[in-house]
């Protein structure tokens, strides 16, 4: 399948290209003309475009788009709004209107109902109003809500659902896996998980 990826240069970006490569999909990276591309492989494909100005036609001839991109936590709550609330949405909006078959989103433990004592009260809230909107856009549609990232490759042992620990922590290559799993298995249609490294 053709699988737009958002985010595919970033830490969890990468490993997931990767993955659906050796799943005989062809990713296609969404990159900013700024973005620094060399980590990616050279014959993956490129689409440019940013998530805070994307062009209509950015999902066209997509079988999948997984949004797996962040604002980063160097930045602040603007950023937040326009990369991983509006970005999301706009992404969204456009999978419908280009007829995607499925959109997977990386989002984060919290996101269900997120705390407002909470340091990342603003950051929860964005991921909240971008999967509400994923929900309610007709899509067929999959949620992964990972505990906290490391930067490990894991071991591919992974709890999800309600046995998952908030506390606990997600390798970034078991999410990646997560996410490439969520492209295809019906299992994943509609749902939203939480999900962590064992």
């Amino acid at each position: 399948m053709k699988i737009l990826v958002a985010g595919a240069t970033g830490k969890t970006g990468l490993r997931l290209v990767e993955e659906l490569r050796t799943r005989g999909h062809h990713p296609i990276a969404l990159v900013r003309e700024s973005s620094d591309t060399s980590a990616l492989p050279e014959d993956v494909e490129l689409r440019h475009g940013d998530l805070a100005d994307l062009q209509d036609s950015v999902c066209e001839n997509c079988d999948v788009v997984i949004f797996a991109a962040g604002s980063g936590s160097s930045t602040g709550p603007d950023m937040t709004d326009k990369i991983d609330r509006d970005g999301a949405k706009r992404l969204v909006d456009l999978a419908v209107t280009s007829d995607v078959s499925r959109f997977v989103m990386l989002s984060t433990v919290g996101a269900d109902n997120p705390d407002v004592e909470s340091e990342l009260a603003h950051y929860l809230q964005a991921k909240h109003d971008a999967d509400e909107h994923l929900m309610a856009s007709g899509l067929d549609y999959a949620i992964v809500r990972p505990v906290s990232l490391t930067d490990e490759d894991g071991s591919r042992d992974i709890v999800l659902g309600e046995k998952v620990d908030a506390k606990a922590t997600a390798a970034r290559g078991d999410v990646a896996f997560v996410l490439a799993n969520a492209v295809d298995d019906s299992d994943w249609t509609g749902k939203a998980l939480l999900m962590q490294s064992a």
